[in-house]
């Protein structure tokens, strides 16, 4: 993989080809301003100005040619209007002309490549996009870093990245940050996070689950919490998954991925708050002494649950997180959890439900979202379905019996252990894309993150109000 930071440079006089975006409303009248050879190459190569047609279009020397790209809106560039381009054309040096918009982040990610696995192979040759707007560069590849980071930790398998190889990857985006990291192992749950330890005590000693926790920031700062699930594989634990539904369960750390980039964007960009990531971190298994339906659990905040579905396990390791979070009174509580098959049957794969206690948060996320191309939906979080999470021997049932509204009470179990006077919001993503599309493969993904971090910049960047 090509360092991403080196995929975009400053516009200084340097040879190049010119990248010429085109929509379809314009298409006509640029193609009567071009010279004939132009005209004939871009007719050859049925360039009719669609969003993701390429056509490179000759000049006077053998090296004097630019490139025609099609685009959603000329005079708007979205983040992934050149992502065919970066990931077709030649090697070489390209200028956009004029205000980039989004369009340097899907450049980027479309030379990102997760080939960990596969054979060695000559690699394909960088190309470089040169922009006038120099202020752009040094944020968009952080927040591709940050994308890439997801993908990368999404897309590899479980015998990989286990509870312990999750931890070293917070200590490696803690180290160079100079933040500090603190962990809870295996037994020494029992006492703290209960629930955490219940989930995870199954898998074997060397992935045993964890509590990981990092701080940063000036003390004297805004307080914000970031939560991710990081169940690093879910058979379902005894409440087995069927083989089509274990098939992707690598990618059930997703929000842990997620809330990971988000901290180390936060960090990157020395925002002044105060930052806790929790992230718990387990692998459901199946043995012995696994966690049966049935079973009577406490919470670290003190609640009971009634273990209905031993597969509905996310919601308990984030509900011990949660509580720790709110012990230190943040304002701001994010957290991301590959949490229920209901978001999907209800938002498809591309749209995280999005869930909030406070409407200005939630107008915020969904403004980001809209503003970086990462949508998000907001869900309710409905009070006249908390009753669904009664149990007759506990204070709350972990997985409410009839399937309706599964996003939802899911929701509203985390919501018990939220803090009501702390503004929180719960992503419940996908943390995959199904079918790949220009500047985003099949595999893990990102879905959310953008947003959020737009969001996050907004409220405590410098100089920011409110």
């Amino acid at each position: 993989m090509n360092a991403l930071a080196s995929l975009v440079q400053p516009d200084r006089g340097q040879s190049a080809h010119a990248i010429l975006p085109v929509d379809k409303a314009g298409h006509e009248d640029w193609l009567k301003a071009q010279p004939p050879r132009a005209k004939a190459a871009a007719a050859a190569q049925r360039f009719a100005g669609k969003a993701g047609e390429v056509a490179i279009l000759p000049g006077d020397g053998a090296e004097d040619w630019s490139v025609a790209v099609g685009v959603d809106k000329a005079d708007a560039l979205g983040p992934w209007c050149l992502a065919k381009a970066a990931e077709s054309l030649p090697e070489g040096n390209y200028r956009l002309e004029g205000s980039p918009g989004g369009a340097l982040l899907g450049w980027l990610l479309a030379q990102h490549r997760f080939d960990r696995y596969k054979k060695a192979e000559a690699p394909a040759g960088p190309r470089v996009l040169l922009t006038g707007d120099a202020a752009r560069i040094e944020e968009t590849v952080r927040v591709a870093e940050a994308v890439a980071l997801v993908r990368d930790l999404v897309n590899t398998p479980t015998e990989d990245l286990g509870p312990a190889e999750l931890q070293q990857a917070v200590e490696q985006v803690a180290a160079a940050s100079g933040a500090t990291i603190n962990v809870t192992t295996g037994d020494a749950l029992t006492e703290g996070y209960p629930l955490v330890h219940a989930v995870g005590r199954a898998a074997a000693r060397e992935r045993a689950p964890r509590l990981i926790e990092l701080e940063w920031g000036n003390p004297a700062h805004p307080r914000i919490a970031i939560v991710g699930k990081g169940v690093c594989f879910d058979t379902g634990g005894l409440d087995i998954k069927p083989a089509s539904g274990m098939r992707l369960m690598k990618k059930d750390m997703g929000g842990a991925a997620h809330a990971l980039a988000l901290a180390r964007l936060v960090m990157g960009a020395r925002l002044p708050v105060r930052l806790h990531l929790l992230i718990p971190a387990v692998e459901n298994a199946i043995a012995g002494n696994a966690t049966r339906p049935g079973d009577v659990l406490r919470s670290r905040k003190g609640p009971t649950v009634e273990v209905s579905n031993t597969d509905a396990e996310g919601r308990l390791i984030l509900a011990d997180a949660l509580a720790r979070a709110g012990e230190e009174r943040p304002e701001l509580l994010i957290d991301f959890a590959t949490l229920t098959g209901a978001a999907r049957v209800a938002l498809g794969p591309d749209l995280p439900a999005t869930f909030a206690n406070d409407d200005g948060l939630a107008a915020d996320l969904l403004e980001a979202g809209t503003a970086e191309g990462d949508p998000l939906w907001r869900m309710p979080l409905w009070a006249g379905y908390d009753e669904m999470l009664r149990s007759d021997i506990a204070d709350i049932d972990n997985a409410p019996e009839g399937g309706m509204a599964g996003s939802v009470t899911a929701a509203l179990f985390l919501q018990r252990f939220v803090d009501p006077a702390t503004a929180w919001a719960h992503f419940d993503t996908f943390a995959w894309r199904p079918a790949a599309r220009p500047g985003r493969p099949k595999g893990g993904e990102a879905l959310g993150l953008r947003a959020a971090w737009t969001m996050l910049r907004k409220r405590y960047a410098p100089g920011a109000s409110g």
